[in-house]
């Protein structure tokens, strides 16, 4: 995983999104898995000491999975009093996002805003590295 000490998380915060990046490529780095990673920032964008993998999530966002995931992300922000989330999504392949990752990102970033969950950033793990996924790379008027 990382040698990223407690106590440089503890104290940097993540406020750019660069940082956030870097984060990622010190926690998760090139992918290895099919499954979703979950970090929580507190309110003044430090990161929480919680992280979350989940593996086996559905295939698509569609027929409600975004919703519920959404749902079960609303519950950990509320029972830790995080103040926004950050999913990076990680699957052994390229950097280019597929229709895919396109649509769990766009689905979940919906689902988490009618949820009231605030979504910091998005990012991939893949089989190079982690690369940011901007809204515009997603989100369709």
């Amino acid at each position: 995983m990382t040698d990223l000490s407690a106590e440089t998380a503890r104290n940097v915060p993540l406020v750019t999104d660069e940082l956030i990046e870097h984060r990622v490529q010190a926690i998760v780095g090139r992918a290895c898995a099919r499954q979703v990673w979950m970090l929580f920032l507190d309110e003044g964008s430090v990161q929480m000491p919680l992280i979350l993998p989940m593996a086996n999530f559905p295939e698509s966002p569609a027929a409600g999975n975004a919703t519920r995931f959404a749902a079960s992300v609303r519950e950990i922000v509320d029972a830790i009093d995080a103040a926004s989330v950050i999913f990076v999504w990680e699957r052994y392949a390229g950097d280019l996002l597929t229709q895919a990752d396109c649509a769990w990102a766009e689905q979940l970033h919906r689902a988490c805003a009618a949820a009231g969950v605030v979504v910091r950033a998005q990012l991939l793990s893949h089989k190079r590295g982690v690369r940011w996924i901007a809204p515009e790379d997603y989100l369709v008027a």
